[in-house]
């Protein structure tokens, strides 16, 4: 694992194996997706229609079948990310899009105020689910790093930024608006409030410059009743629901949980954590740990979440695991189990009949992030702050 960590020169040039590992893997995911054929990058095709249907004012959220299988989930935003990968042959936009997913996470990685080691790690623990979620062609990765952006640039007293970002990924799947909660993190309080206001206006109405008002506005309350129909089909799916209300209900499964109960138990935790820590919510560490608490909440709580969400998840584990001021034999542990409980346990490393009859019908791939989401909440609801630190 060390040789992971350490640096290699090319041409006279310095890159981290880890860096390298990073890009190499979503390279090969892209080529290999893509060389499988169009019905391999099905999400690519998906995203691009997003904005060609924005474009020609059709309903986004129609099923396609000569076009691509499945249905889009994303708001009309998402066709200005979309846009200069779309206008390309699919070859190369896919190609790009994938390694424009890489980059911008691996951007926010090395954002995060902690040392160059403990980003490596990052980078390390969170590459098998970046491939899997690159295998898909999906826009978790860039998510992700729009969450740790919205901490990033509140850290950096820079709420101008964070609040494009959080108001971009709510606008793209809704997770992002988990970054109103840095809110409590500013200095600027005021700014970040009407900041987050205009992002919001404007990014909602940008998709109108090259459509039409009339359109836009009925796309968004047509996204509203995707999301409702896909939240109903998820209950039925083994591959989406990964979640922990999943998990916990095939295990006490004489008695069904509603998933009401579930969000309220993850809302009052995440007050309780401001609340106990309002005093020294400004500590780093403290904001990485909520940081890394956030990450692996929205997966864990989703009813939207499938293996390639959890990349989202992974990357709170990985800054979860770097803060921790003593890497104690049962940190090591959970580590370890969320590695290859959640991130290898879908891949074909395990055997089909595992993955088919335990891993995604009881959603085990939730039980590692569920166990360090417990353990980050007690150790921040505990103010055990001398646990966790940034270096």
């Amino acid at each position: 694992m060390s040789f992971l960590l350490k640096d290699i020169k090319f041409r006279n040039k310095t890159i981290s194996v880890s860096t390298l590992l990073w890009f190499l893997l979503s390279t090969i995911a892209a080529i290999i997706q893509l060389l499988k054929g169009k019905d391999n990058y099905n999400n690519y095709m998906i995203y691009k229609g997003v904005f060609w249907h924005t474009l020609t004012q059709v309903n986004l959220f129609t099923a396609y079948p000569t076009e691509y299988l499945d249905t889009n989930h994303y708001g009309s935003f998402f066709s200005i990310l979309i846009a200069p990968f779309a206008l390309l042959p699919d070859f190369a936009g896919c190609f790009l899009w994938v390694l424009c997913n890489a980059l911008v996470l691996f951007y926010a990685i090395k954002k995060l105020p902690i040392s160059s080691i403990n980003q490596k790690w990052i980078l390390l623990i969170a590459a098998i689910e970046l491939m899997t979620s690159q295998h898909n062609v999906q826009f978790n990765p860039m998510l992700t790093s729009f969450v740790v952006l919205s901490l990033v640039f509140v850290q950096q007293k820079k709420e101008v930024w964070a609040t494009f970002f959080i108001a971009a990924g709510f606008l793209t799947k809704l997770y992002g608006i988990v970054g109103l909660a840095f809110l409590f993190f500013s200095d600027n309080k005021i700014t970040f409030v009407a900041t987050f206001l205009f992002w919001l206006i404007v990014l909602a109405a940008l998709p109108m410059l090259f459509s039409s008002p009339s359109f836009i506005v009925q796309s968004y309350t047509d996204w509203f009743h995707s999301i409702v129909e896909k939240n109903a089909l998820n209950q039925e799916s083994i591959m989406q629901g990964m979640n922990i209300m999943r998990l916990l209900n095939k295990i006490i499964h004489f008695y069904h949980i509603e998933d009401i109960y579930f969000y309220l138990s993850g809302a009052i935790v995440a007050l309780m954590i401001l609340i106990f820590n309002y005093k020294t919510i400004k500590d780093t560490s403290f904001q990485l740990g909520y940081l890394s608490f956030l990450l692996i909440s929205i997966v864990i709580f989703s009813t939207s979440a499938e293996s390639s969400t959890y990349i989202i998840a992974m990357t709170g584990v990985a800054i979860w695991y770097v803060i921790q001021a003593s890497k104690t034999k049962w940190v090591q542990f959970i580590l370890i189990f969320s590695i290859v409980l959640t991130s290898l346990s879908t891949t074909d490393l395990f055997p089909s009949f595992i993955k088919m009859n335990y891993i995604r019908p009881y959603a085990l791939k939730a039980l590692p992030c569920l166990a360090v989401w417990l353990m980050v909440s007690f150790q921040l609801i505990s103010k055990k702050k001398n646990r966790l630190t940034v270096s």
